[in-house]
């Protein structure tokens, strides 16, 4: 238990310092909003895209991690999505707990791989990370399509928007530099991963600075059925798969890392976007992040992570 507190007690030191920052709102203004934004659209992918563009993906069983990741959010969609009725949640309330189980936080899952398994786990986790945000947007898409809370022009926009995520793109450029062998030559290998050696910090101190405690009043039980769904039961499914496709080692530790992750912080801007309730997702993204540093630990060391 030693060793994963060890490697997971800064990333959270970060997201508490964060929530402090934010809460004595300093610096000010339009600053932490802005951070975000460049955090999103240059840091991160630039961390992606010196990740893929250079490692050895062929060591990385992708077909196997595919059927464990997307096979636990696909099953927990699905289940979350037949049992709608019983729950009695109205459409904007259901979409907002839909994205409580299927989207994860991408910042806290690559620093938790790189704090446990170093360049081995960074790679793993960008190959996660390919594989789950587009299949995470669709998915929210289609429950907000299928709940009706999205307009036909939201839908066209959500398309475009999806076309144009700066993670995704990454992940397609990473690869392609990857495949083609022009990796990242000269000067730009050394400049791009200097970019992405940012990246985690600053976004873990930024999903720090978006959890909303005041917002836990809101919650209920589609909040607790949310996080019970994303912090229990997806680490379990996604490790029972795990283990029946036989993922060892760093590939192991990683799989069930993702599973085992809070929602991602830009829930909120979506459920306010497409009709969701906007109230309830801020109530579940902080309490999310607030529960899985108690979660993640245990599970991890549960399944000997490390």
């Amino acid at each position: 238990m030693s060793d994963i507190a060890s490697a997971l007690g800064p990333l959270f030191a970060l997201i508490l310092l964060g929530a402090a920052l934010g809460w004595a709102r300093f610096p000010g203004g339009d600053f932490w909003p802005l951070l975000e934004r460049f955090i999103y659209y240059l840091l991160f992918p630039a961390m992606l895209v010196a990740t893929l563009a250079t490692a050895d993906v062929s060591q990385v069983p992708v077909l196997r991690l595919a059927i464990c990741l997307l096979g636990g959010m696909g099953l927990l969609a699905l289940g979350l999505w037949l049992a709608r009725r019983h729950l009695q949640l109205s459409a904007p309330v259901f979409t907002s707990a839909f994205q409580g189980v299927v989207r994860f936080n991408t910042y806290v899952g690559v620093a938790g791989a790189a704090a446990l398994h170093g360049v081995s786990g960074t790679t793993v986790a960008a190959v996660a990370v390919a594989l789950m945000v587009p299949t995470a947007n669709i998915l929210c898409v289609l429950a907000f399509i299928a709940s009706g809370t999205l307009g036909s022009a939201s839908l066209g926009a959500s398309a475009m928007a999806l076309a144009r995520n700066p993670l995704i793109l990454a992940c397609v450029i990473g690869i392609a530099l990857n495949l083609s062998g022009i990796g990242l030559p000269g000067w730009s290998g050394e400049a791009i991963g200097l970019l992405g050696d940012a990246a985690l910090p600053l976004g873990l101190v930024a999903v720090g600075v978006a959890l909303r405690p005041q917002a836990l009043w809101h919650g209920g039980k589609a909040f607790w059925v949310s996080s019970m769904l994303k912090l229990i039961v997806t680490p379990l499914v996604v490790g029972g798969l795990a283990w029946i496709c036989g993922l060892e080692g760093v590939d192991r530790d990683v799989v069930l890392l993702f599973a085992a992750l809070p929602t991602a912080t830009s829930a909120y801007i979506l459920a306010r976007q497409l009709g969701g309730d906007a109230e309830l997702m801020a109530a579940i993204i902080t309490g999310q992040t607030l529960l899985a540093m108690l979660t993640l630990p245990l599970l991890l060391q549960l399944v000997n992570v490390g």
